[in-house]
């Protein structure tokens, strides 16, 4: 009896072979230099379609993030009666995403210092952090939700660095100085429950 074969996966999309092509590239051949015409063409994707659906190597960055985003928002909003573990398992559920682009991204961080592109993606941060605490049943409006959203973000920066070394596959050693970092923020600013004071658990 003739074997089965198996059905094809459809192509991936323009944009989709695009990020996958800058993470690539950045991984084997560095950041620094990289360009969205050597991008194209390893996605091949003709320049002016690349063109047209992103400006710049840091427009696909933007791109991948808000996939990232997409990923987290998937699994719903995290329940639970303790604000800081619900924001414990939304940051996991986001490097959990991130790790395996790791070595790519150790890279472009590393490479996009003193960039000022890389100052003007902190908007997109910022607006990814706010979803985050939308994951966590946390409000993010208002002056409340901005302070909150800028303390979020600082600790998910100052994670990053233990979560590239992290070589181990359940990230245990990230999940370690995640744990610590918001326990430290929760009792030198009172980030966790003064800010959260009234917001009811959502299980």
């Amino acid at each position: 009896m003739p074997a089965k074969r198996r059905a094809k996966s459809p192509p991936k999309p323009a944009s989709q072979r695009l990020i996958d092509a800058t993470l690539s590239l950045a991984e084997s051949q560095g950041w620094r230099r990289l360009d969205m015409a050597a991008i194209a063409a390893a996605a091949d994707v003709p320049l002016d379609e690349a063109h047209s659906l992103y400006r710049s190597k840091y427009a696909v960055l933007s791109a991948f993030r808000h996939g990232i985003d997409e990923a987290v928002l998937a699994g719903g909003v995290v329940t639970g009666d303790d604000p800081r573990d619900r924001l414990f398992d939304v940051l996991m559920r986001r490097l959990e995403a991130l790790q395996p682009y790791r070595a790519s991204l150790r890279i472009i961080l590393r490479e996009s210092v003193g960039d000022p592109a890389l100052i003007r993606s902190v908007p997109g941060l910022m607006r990814s952090m706010s979803w985050m605490l939308g994951a966590a049943g946390l409000p993010s409006g208002g002056c409340r939700g901005h302070l909150s959203c800028r303390a979020l973000a600082a600790l998910y920066v100052s994670l990053l660095p233990t979560f590239y070394r992290d070589e181990s596959t359940d990230l245990g050693t990230t999940m370690v100085a995640l744990d610590r970092r918001l326990r430290q923020v929760e009792s030198m600013l009172g980030f966790l429950k003064p800010v959260f004071s009234g917001v009811k658990s959502t299980s």
